[in-house]
């Protein structure tokens, strides 16, 4: 009869410590104006216990983000770059993207709705091997804060869109989460400036028959009041964005 063996769970543990021994992240942080929460940022992201390189792009901030990052240029593993003219996040990305040095790209905002203390969850399921790209989102079951209905709706809408042109069933296309091995930037180009970074990454990443995992994560979300930029007019720019990279790119 056959045997299988499980690998007890205090051996998986050891065996993933291990492996993050091993590895080094990249963390890619778009900022724009966001003074007040950058320096808070950097510091939850500097106590994540991984060896990491990370990377801040100011896309032409209008407020106090770049004197406050400067300021903060004290780390050896931090890389501070700074657009003269305001691009958009997807730019920004590219240009954190051109520098990433380590085997793991992690995608941290600016804000404080995403927490770090998440990305053992994210981490996991490539370490494990099981995975080459992994989304963290906000609609499987983590704690949450409650705010708009209807930015939640469409933000469902556009990943229904999304899975249904992809063939791929995320619960959380739009998430700013996304974990994926490094070499995978050899082999995509992306090419949105703005929030279509989101619809464009899922789009080729699906195209290209990589492994994707989601795991929960959990969400401070902001309202407009707080600082929160995305808008009704990058949903439009989505749905467009979610069909051109389907079809014709």
């Amino acid at each position: 009869r056959r045997i299988t063996h499980r690998i007890p769970a205090h051996v998986g543990r050891i065996w993933r410590s291990f492996e993050l021994a091993r590895v080094r992240l990249s963390i890619v942080i778009p900022a724009y104006n966001e003074a007040g929460t950058i320096a808070q940022v950097i510091e939850r992201v500097q106590a994540a216990p991984y060896e990491k390189q990370i990377i801040v792009v100011d896309d032409a901030s209008t407020d106090a983000t770049r004197e406050t990052m400067h300021s903060l240029n004290d780390k050896t593993n931090l890389e501070f770059v700074t657009h003269e003219c305001n691009r958009g996040k997807g730019a920004a990305l590219r240009t954190g993207f051109a520098r990433v040095t380590g085997d793991i790209v992690i995608i941290q905002d600016a804000d404080l709705e995403y927490d770090p203390r998440d990305y053992p969850k994210l981490l996991e399921p490539i370490l494990d091997g099981r995975a080459d790209v992994v989304y963290g989102s906000r609609f499987l079951g983590g704690p949450h804060r409650v705010l708009l209905f209807w930015h939640s709706i469409g933000n469902r809408f556009l990943t229904l869109l999304s899975n249904a042109l992809t063939n791929i069933n995320l619960t959380d296309m739009e998430t700013c989460y996304k974990a994926f091995r490094a070499d995978i930037l050899k082999d995509i180009t992306f090419k949105s400036d703005r929030f279509g970074f989101e619809p464009e990454f899922t789009a080729k990443v699906a195209k290209r028959g990589y492994r994707i995992y989601e795991v929960p994560i959990s969400y401070s979300g902001r309202s407009y009041a707080e600082g929160k930029k995305i808008t009704w007019r990058d949903g439009l720019a989505a749905l467009f964005t979610i069909v051109r990279f389907r079809f014709f790119d």
